[in-house]
């Protein structure tokens, strides 16, 4: 009776869990680049109240006896399925058609800063032409021959910040990263190109809050590289990757999770009249 009551307690645990992610996931469902949650369970020790026996010449095997001691959570999985891809018409709105995710930093100078990765491409201009994030992180690019030849700092392959100059008619993001923009004569001039960090498991990233990623040992990380190269997908200019919720499946897992907390809910009180007509024995 007692472990039918803590079995029932980890049940309630488990599910209350389970419910916590999923509200965080319906939360979510209108967050750009936002990756679901999903929690697994696992079950805890078995006590063995007799063990397995092998056949003899003269009997059979005997299978062990054992009395689960209830649930624990094994995973909280972070799904880094893709998005449906919402159009906006707003060039500096990229969406990742596959693989990869973006780099934003802080710092005076590009890598001075520790880095994030983003699945979400809302980005903005500020006050002195860099591509940043709502948060004010600076998206990372690469020099290309082009913007290397314009200036003299860097050379082709260096991490830069993506600059539009002030006196820039227009610009343009093409699907491999590179940014193009009309100068003030109505040449066409190359400002960089966007650079993907590439993961072989990205759900190990570490979630950091405000739709950013953290980098972690179990990660995977493997290098910054152009879009559609090295497994990376490609860009989509004036679209944004919405989140991946599903509401009618977390709807439904809301429910079942809320049925298995009150199926635990009722373990506990079935073992307490047990125990109560035990203590009633006696008067």
């Amino acid at each position: 009776m007692l472990r039918s009551m803590y079995a029932g307690i980890s049940g309630m645990q488990g599910s209350q869990t389970k419910l916590d992610v999923i509200g965080n996931n319906i939360a979510n469902v209108n967050t750009s680049g936002f990756k679901k949650g999903r929690v697994t369970f696992q079950d805890m020790m078995s006590q063995t109240t007799s063990g397995a026996q092998g056949p003899t010449d003269t009997r059979g095997g005997v299978n062990p006896n054992q009395v689960g001691l209830g649930s624990k959570q094994g995973t909280i999985d972070n799904i880094q399925t893709q998005g449906f891809l919402e159009t906006t018409e707003n060039p500096l709105d990229l969406a990742i058609e596959g693989d990869g995710m973006f780099q934003v930093e802080e710092g005076e100078a590009q890598g001075d800063g520790a880095p994030y990765y983003t699945r979400a491409g809302n980005f903005y201009l500020d006050d002195e032409g860099d591509i940043i994030n709502p948060d004010g992180y600076y998206l990372t690019g690469e020099a290309t021959v082009e913007s290397a030849a314009q200036d003299g700092n860097v050379t082709e392959g260096d991490i830069i910040r993506l600059t539009i100059p002030d006196e820039a008619q227009s610009f343009s993001i093409q699907s491999n990263g590179i940014v193009n923009y009309v100068d003030a004569e109505g040449g066409t001039q190359e400002a960089g190109q966007i650079v993907l960090a590439n993961f072989s498991n990205p759900a190990g990233l570490e979630k950091a809050g405000n739709n950013l990623f953290l980098d972690s040992p179990n990660a995977g990380y493997n290098d910054l590289v152009p879009p559609e190269t090295a497994g990376t997908g490609s860009l989509v200019s004036g679209t944004l990757e919405m989140s991946n919720v599903d509401l009618a499946e977390e709807f439904t897992e809301m429910i079942t999770a809320q049925r298995a907390f009150q199926a635990n809910t009722r373990i506990i009180t079935t073992s307490d009249e047990i125990l109560q007509e035990l203590v009633n024995l006696k008067r």
